[in-house]
């Protein structure tokens, strides 16, 4: 069995690092500009420097983005990005500008580029135009279905991968070609400042009565119209694979490192154990649908990959997660007590009952014994945001073992 890889979101360094630990055959990254997460903390030279060094230590791929659709003013400040990304040495870019790739081409032949879903690649010929002007690797709209793709497989040359979307948000505009955001607040989605308009709730006004806004209504709670469910294809791993998917990615630059370390890694599971035995992971599916419910997520839904979504796809009563559990933060080093220390995310406090997340797949429940400040001062809870903290949870730890709470 062909063996895809696993491509997940980082929007930071320590996000990077978890992605890594936690599973991921590639990264993909966004640099200060040229990327569609503007809103993302996303890299710096030398953080994009050490992130690249650490993944290709790791035998980890790194693909940085520079996918946005660019205006005459963009493109010498873009000359000079494309000489400092090859001098960085990633793995490949991503692209979706024609005039963007050319640029890419003559300044920097040796970069391998990817052409982003942004580019609206739907059918065989377009995959072939890209790959004829020298693209190893194509994203497939979300909007294909798996026969379209398992079309698109046998008309391609073998040589030109392709990469799937399988799971997280998805967008209410065709492949994320949205002008909301641009016309109600001037930020532009393309641009990489998406406001996210397709979250909001919204009324009707009748054109005879100017002013009267009448609400949508699915319930007492309104509806939101826009707000599609998540993207979730880890029960069908193998028809993915069928219909020439070589790279399965998760959608998420701007999630934290628990969400990406809880996907990546179920996904890794998943991906092994239909590997080594497809009765065995069929067996599981059950359990890894759970494991990817446990972090920040809408309802689940499989879009387009077996035809046209219906009504149901949408969630009209409210645009918020389901949320299970709270990041505390990730196991970073130990002081000479043998406590180990790390950057809180969220407050806890002494005496509470947390889960130990382990890169293997274990979740180990623990009570915090003690706590202590970085000054060695015992503290009985962190409220302050990104505080370094020292705690003895009776159990010894590893680097890059990530906290929660669970709180349903």
């Amino acid at each position: 069995m062909k063996i895809p890889e696993l491509l997940v979101p980082a929007g930071s360094l320590e996000v990077l690092k978890t992605a890594v630990i936690y599973g991921a055959d590639a990264v993909y990254i966004g640099g200060e500009a040229f990327s569609l997460r503007a809103k993302s903390k996303n890299f710096s030279h030398d953080e994009m420097k050490e992130g690249i060094g650490f993944a290709h230590e790791h035998g980890v791929k790194v693909y940085v983005t520079a996918n946005i659709f660019a205006h005459d003013r963009d493109l010498a400040e873009f000359e000079e990005y494309i000489k400092e990304l090859a001098g960085l040495r990633p793995d490949a870019v991503l692209i979706s500008d024609p005039g963007i790739f050319a640029m890419a081409r003559r300044i920097a032949p040796e970069l391998p580029i990817h052409i982003s879903t942004q580019a609206n690649n739907t059918n065989y010929e377009t995959f072939e135009f890209w790959h004829r002007l020298g693209a190893s690797r194509v994203v497939a709209a979300r909007e294909l279905s798996l026969e379209e793709l398992r079309d698109i497989r046998s008309k391609i040359s073998p040589e030109l991968e392709i990469e799937v979307f399988v799971h997280g948000a998805m967008c209410i505009s065709y492949s994320g070609r949205c002008l909301l955001s641009n016309y109600f607040t001037g930020r532009d989605a393309n641009q990489g400042a998406c406001t996210h308009p397709c979250r909001w709730k919204y009324a009707v006004v009748e054109e005879t009565r100017p002013g009267e806004y009448m609400p949508v209504y699915e319930n007492d709670r309104g509806t939101y119209i826009f707000n599609s469910k998540d993207l979730c294809m880890i029960a069908w791993l193998p028809e993915l694979i069928d219909a020439g998917a070589d790279s399965l990615k998760i959608e998420g630059r701007m999630k934290t490192a628990l969400y990406v370390a809880d996907v990546a890694r179920t996904y890794r599971k998943a991906i092994d154990d239909l590997a080594a035995d497809p009765e065995l992971y069929r067996r599981n599916i059950p359990y890894y649908v759970d494991q990817v419910s446990r972090c920040t997520h809408r309802s689940f839904t499989t879009g387009f990959f077996f035809g046209r979504p219906s009504e149901e796809e949408q969630i009209y009563g409210s645009s918020t997660y389901e949320k299970n559990y709270t990041y505390l933060g990730m196991i970073e080093d130990r002081n000479e007590l043998g406590m180990y220390g790390f950057i809180q995310k969220n407050k806890f406090c002494t005496g509470d009952s947390i889960e130990i997340m382990k890169p293997d797949g274990r979740d180990i429940e623990a009570n915090v014994l003690e706590m202590r400040d970085a000054d060695g001062s015992i503290i009985g809870s962190c409220p302050h945001s990104r505080q370094h903290v020292y705690v003895d949870l009776g159990i010894a730890l590893d680097r890059y073992d990530i906290l929660r709470r669970r709180e349903a």
